[in-house]
């Protein structure tokens, strides 16, 4: 599946849910997505935390899918195609020296 089929799917439950109201007590600023993102990320640590084993896979697939759904939501927000992103940092690594 593409980014654009992920993002509209999302934008459309966004938009079921009535947070993209003016009144909607989940307000979907760039500040709020970016938080939101920035907490989910940390459940995704929280399935480390204190093991070396590997997570369920369905526990950690659905958290990773709650990173995903808020980078999706804060760069189509942000008017940012997050495809071409990812395409233009990875030519600017690839330039890059890395420490050995």
């Amino acid at each position: 599946m593409d980014l654009k089929t992920l993002e509209a799917a999302m934008h459309a439950f966004v938009e079921a849910k009535g947070w993209y109201r003016p009144d909607s007590p989940h307000p979907q600023t760039l500040k709020n997505l970016a938080i939101s993102l920035v907490l989910e990320a940390g459940e995704v640590l929280e399935h480390f935390q204190w093991t070396e084993a590997a997570p369920p896979s369905e526990a950690l697939a659905g958290e990773l899918a709650d990173v995903l759904l808020y980078l999706l939501q804060l760069a189509s927000l942000s008017g940012i195609d997050l495809g071409q992103a990812v395409l233009d940092k990875l030519e600017v690594n690839h330039g890059r020296e890395w420490d050995k």
